[in-house]
């Protein structure tokens, strides 16, 4: 899909207007071009964040580089989720609070 060296890549970061914490990485020379449109419908108005400079090493926080390297090599864009909710935290919300003195 995309003509990108192996071991680095321009990569354009864009944030969901829907939904806090989804992120699409695409190769900054081709944009979302490569994004299927149901993703799109899903993602919402793409809102970029930051343009990376990306190599296979490079340190990110909840993905390794070469991973969203790969997929962009393979399919145009990388896709990622929120992360998931702590079951106990949403317990912890959810039982009511006594106070003890």
């Amino acid at each position: 899909m995309t003509d990108i060296t192996p071991d680095r890549l321009l990569c354009e970061v864009l944030k969901s207007a829907r939904k806090e914490e989804m992120y699409l990485y695409v190769d900054k020379r081709h944009g979302i071009a490569d994004v299927p449109e149901a993703l799109m419908e899903r993602f919402g108005k793409p809102v970029p964040v930051m343009t990376l400079l990306l190599t296979p090493d490079k340190p990110l926080g909840r993905v390794k580089a070469a991973d969203i390297m790969a997929a962009i090599r393979e399919q145009g864009f990388y896709f990622q989720m929120p992360p998931a909710k702590e079951a106990y935290l949403l317990d912890l919300y959810r039982a009511p609070t006594e106070a003890r003195y």
